[in-house]
């Protein structure tokens, strides 16, 4: 069967999986850049500063006006995701533990005329500051550069 794979369901693959190193080693054999990381905060600017952060040092983005812009729409596009609607750009005050992925490469797995993309998905807890009033949430932002 030839499955669909988007750049989405990529990176929702690639956070979710337990054999990380092998699938990251498969898709960036299919040209993807790939990072997944973890961050924990109260306060959504710093998960965003730690994402950008990441997402520069691993090369995923250059320092330029269109690689930013995109990482930092596809991380609050993420963010609105899994704080389900309710993106406070600052203490978001719920507890937050989560682990990112970023990915980058074009829209379509092997489809090159679908243009290049950045995907950024947020998997984690949420919930109260007090132990064991947490919850699941995901999030996903997929956009062009």
């Amino acid at each position: 069967m030839n499955e669909y794979k988007g750049i989405g369901k990529i990176a929702l693959l690639l956070t979710l999986c337990d054999d990380y190193d092998r699938m990251k080693e498969y898709y960036e054999n299919k040209g993807y850049t790939i990072y997944r990381g973890t961050a924990g905060s109260m306060d959504s600017q710093k998960i965003i500063a730690a994402i950008e952060t990441a997402a520069l040092r691993e090369d995923i983005i250059r320092e330029n006006y269109h690689d930013e812009h995109s990482l930092y729409h596809a991380i609050v596009e993420a963010l609105s995701g899994y704080c389900r609607g309710q993106v406070v750009l600052g203490e978001v005050l719920r507890s937050v533990g989560l682990t990112y992925s970023i990915v980058r490469g074009n829209l379509i797995e092997e489809d090159k005329s679908s243009g290049e993309w950045i995907a950024v998905v947020l998997y984690g807890q949420i919930g109260s500051p007090r132990k064991g009033f947490e919850h699941e949430a995901i999030g996903m932002g997929i956009q062009s550069i």
